[in-house]
């Protein structure tokens, strides 16, 4: 499967500039239409209603103005994207929708082969961000490349490591990552602790995927380590810092999400403390 079509989630925050940057390069490489889409959030004026208390033309007055102040901004956010397809040279196309944000991008990412979001900043994001991107996950189908909210990232898909744990979400993400890791200069196939899942691995921990990859024409270097003192998504974000891939490949929820909020796991460290951005499948 080639990239055709990718979706990239655009709001007003400083670090939306990066993530269609990224998006735009991915697009140029791949030859991909690439589509901008900013939502009005319909959940927003629960947030207001709270604050107006029990004032119904003051209730009035506060959504029309946040209604009022997100198209304005919409039309500044479009503006740029419209220059940088202008600029790169790429098919696209913008989206200007109103409603739940959780579910809007959802819905759109259904229709492409990979949508762009933003790492939740929990000091910046707006009321909901964490929650659009487990929507995205569970309900697109497709996979969710997030985006660092800390860093400076020009390009992605060089030098891309790949989590893997031998489960169907590594594999889904391994094959969803598939046009990017046939682009790549360099692919490490990374297994944290293959020990922990016996018998999924093979004799080889990491020998079959590599195979797998190898006749897609991915030649792919294959390391294992035993860290049991450490979670393994930290193990993974440490070997990242020492390898310096410019994006790591993951499955994502391996466990319930009531397990990984409750105890942790891969994909809630990766949410939380990602340092490079991040592709990861359901």
């Amino acid at each position: 499967m080639a990239l055709k079509d990718i979706l990239v989630h655009l709001d007003a925050s400083p670090r939306a500039a990066g993530r269609l940057r990224l998006a735009a390069d991915l697009a140029r490489r791949h030859d991909a239409h690439l589509v901008g889409l900013f939502v009005v959030d319909a959940l927003l004026p629960a947030f207001a209603m709270a604050d107006a208390g029990n004032s119904a033309p003051l209730v009035g007055q506060v959504l029309d103005q946040l209604r009022a102040d997100a198209l304005r901004a919409g039309a500044g956010v479009e503006a740029g994207f419209r220059d940088a397809m202008r600029r790169e040279g790429l098919a696209g196309e913008w989206r200007l929708v109103e409603g739940a944000l959780p579910e809007v991008l959802a819905l759109h990412a259904r229709y492409a082969d990979l949508a762009i979001l933003g790492q939740t900043d929990p000091e910046a994001s707006p009321p909901g961000a964490a929650q659009s991107v487990e929507r995205v996950l569970f309900a697109a189908g497709r996979p969710v490349l997030l985006v660092p909210h800390d860093g400076s990232f020009e390009s992605l898909g060089r030098h891309v490591l790949v989590g893997w744990n031998a489960s169907r979400e590594a594999a889904r993400a391994v094959a969803d990552a598939l046009p990017i890791l046939a682009a790549a200069e360099r692919v490490t196939v990374l297994a944290v602790n293959p020990g922990d899942a016996p018998g999924a691995h093979g004799a080889e921990p990491g020998a079959d995927i590599a195979l797998h990859l190898a006749r897609h024409g991915v030649k792919a270097e294959v390391e294992h380590v035993t860290a049991s003192g450490l979670p393994d998504g930290v193990s993974l974000l440490n070997r990242a810092a020492e390898l310096g891939p410019d994006l790591l490949v993951v499955g994502a929820y391996g466990h319930s999400r009531l397990r990984e909020l409750a105890l942790g796991g891969v994909t809630r460290t990766l949410l939380r403390e990602m340092t490079v951005p991040v592709l990861m499948s359901h």
